[in-house]
C-alpha cells in the first residue's frame, strides 16, 4: 500500500492544512484540519540554521540565497497557501484533493486567524467539502470558531461497541450537511468560554446490510432514511500550547456540552459530553524531543442520537483518533480514547524527524450499556519540514490495529 503526492503548490512562506487517509480495506478520505489559530511564528535566530522543503527545491536549481532564511511575520495582509494532491490505494482508488487556508491577523496583536478548506473526490464517489474558520478579534478579545460541510459519503460501519467484528462490514451510503459556529470570549489569561450552535443533516441514508444476511446493529438501532441533530453548545478552552501546529511544550484542554433539542429540528433530544485534554514535555530535557499525551472522551449523557451522530473513531473533530483502523470502525453511545507520541529529530537542521505512538479506544454499544474491550493501535512515521517559520511537518504515518487492520496516514500539521 502506498500514498503518492504527485503535486505540492505552497504560495510562499505560507501555512497550510489538509489530509490525505487511506485505508486497509476501506475506500475512505478523512480529512484533518488543523486550526491554525495561535502559531508561534520562530525568530531569525532560531530558523537561520533551520531547513525546510522550499530550501531543499531552491537548493536543486542553485538559487538558495541567505535571504531564504529569513523569517516572515503573518501580519494583517492575508496569506494564501495551495496544496493540490493525488492519492491512490488499492483499497480508495484514486483520491484527488485540494487543500487551502488564508491566515491573517485582525490587528497587529491578535493571534493568527484562519480559514481553511480540503475538497476532496474518490473514484469510490465520495465527495468531501469543508470549511473552517478560526478568527480571533483585537487583542484577542473573542474567539470565532466556524465548521461548515458538504459529505457525499458512501462508508462502512461496523455496528456498535469495541468488541464489533470486521466480518460485519455493513457498506451505507449518505450525504451530510453540517454547520457549526461557536463564540469564545476570554474570561482571564488562556481561559475562554462561550457557546454556539451545530446543526448535522444526514439524508439520503441507505445500507447494504452484514455480508451474512444478519440483521445489522444499524437496523437494530432504528433504520431512518434522514436525520437531523440541532442544538446548542456550552464551550471551555484553556490553552497553553507555544503552537497549535507542531508543540513541544504546554497544556491544552476544552470542554463541549451539546444539547439537541426537537423544537430546533432535532429528530431526537439527546445531550452530549467531549473533554479533550493534551499535554507536551520535552524529553529528555533541554533537548527538541517531544513526549505528548493525549485523552479525548465523548460520552452520550442523555437520550438516544441517530446512529450517525454517535461517537465514532476519526470522527472527533479534527478527524484525528484512531491511527491503525478505518475511519468509522468503532461506533457507541461513550468513547474513550488514549494516545502518546515520542516526536524525535532525525536530521539536526530540521528538515526530517520521526514519531512512534501506541493508543487505545474503547466504546460501549447502544445509551445505557457497558464499555467493552479497549482495541490498541499503534505505529511509527515520518515528518517532513514543510515551512521552518510555522514550523509546519508533513506528517506519513504507517499505522496497526487488531485483526489485521492497518493503513498509510499522509497530514499537514500534527495529529494532536
Amino acid at each position: 500500500m502506498k500514498i503518492a503526492l504527485l503535486v505540492l503548490l505552497v504560495g510562499g512562506m505560507s501555512l497550510l492544512s489538509g489530509t490525505v487517509n487511506a485505508q486497509h480495506k476501506t475506500s475512505i478520505i478523512p480529512l484533518n484540519q488543523h486550526r491554525l489559530n495561535d502559531t508561534l511564528v520562530a525568530s531569525s535566530a532560531d530558523t537561520i540554521q533551520q531547513k525546510d522543503i522550499y530550501d531543499v527545491i531552491l537548493g536543486i536549481f542553485k538559487k538558495h540565497s541567505a535571504a531564504d532564511n529569513k523569517s516572515s511575520v503573518i501580519g494583517i495582509k492575508p496569506v494564501f497557501s495551495v496544496l493540490p494532491a493525488v492519492g491512490y490505494t488499492l483499497q480508495t482508488q484514486l483520491a484527488a484533493t485540494l487543500s487551502g487556508n488564508v491566515a491573517f491577523r485582525m490587528s497587529p496583536g491578535a493571534r493568527i486567524s484562519t480559514i481553511s478548506s480540503n475538497i476532496a473526490y474518490t473514484q469510490r464517489k465520495q465527495i468531501l467539502i469543508p470549511i473552517q474558520s478560526n478568527i480571533w478579534t483585537n487583542n484577542n478579545a473573542f474567539n470565532y470558531i466556524g465548521d461548515i460541510k458538504y459529505y457525499k459519503y458512501p462508508q462502512s460501519t461496523f455496528g456498535l461497541g469495541s468488541n464489533s467484528s470486521t466480518a460485519n462490514d455493513d457498506p451505507m451510503d449518505y450525504t451530510l450537511i453540517r454547520f457549526a459556529e461557536t463564540i469564545l470570549k476570554k474570561i482571564k489569561g488562556n481561559f475562554y468560554a462561550g457557546a454556539g450552535f451545530i446543526f448535522d443533516h444526514h439524508y439520503g441514508i441507505e445500507e447494504k446490510g452484514n455480508p451474512d444476511g444478519s440483521l445489522s446493529d444499524y437496523a437494530r438501532y432504528g433504520q431512518q432514511s434522514k436525520t437531523i441533530s440541532s442544538g446548542i453548545t456550552l464551550n471551555a478552552l484553556f490553552d497553553m500550547r507555544n503552537s497549535t501546529i507542531t508543540p513541544t511544550k504546554g497544556f491544552y484542554a476544552a470542554v463541549i456540552y451539546r444539547d439537541n433539542k426537537k423544537f430546533l429540528g432535532s429528530t431526537s433530544s439527546w445531550k452530549s459530553l467531549i473533554v479533550d485534554v493534551r499535554k507536551y514535555y520535552r524529553l529528555p530535557s533541554g533537548s527538541k524531543n517531544v513526549i505528548a499525551f493525549w485523552s479525548y472522551d465523548w460520552l452520550v449523557l442523555s437520550g438516544k442520537p441517530p446512529y450517525l451522530d454517535l461517537p465514532a473513531s476519526t470522527w472527533d473533530q479534527n478527524n484525528g483518533t484512531g491511527r491503525g483502523y478505518i475511519q468509522g470502525r468503532f461506533r457507541g453511545a461513550q468513547m474513550i480514547y488514549l494516545e502518546s507520541e515520542y516526536r524525535y529529530q532525525i536530521t539536526t537542521n530540521g528538515l526530517l524527524g520521526g514519531v512512534v505512538f501506541v493508543n487505545g479506544q474503547s466504546f460501549s454499544a447502544a445509551t445505557g450499556t457497558g464499555l467493552q474491550a479497549l482495541q490498541p493501535g499503534y505505529g511509527a512515521g515520518l515528518r517532513i519540514k514543510l515551512n521552518k517559520v510555522s514550523r509546519t511537518n508533513i506528517a506519513i504515518d504507517y499505522g496497526f490495529g487488531n485483526h489485521g487492520s492497518n493503513g498509510i496516514f499522509v497530514t499537514v500539521g500534527e495529529i494532536f
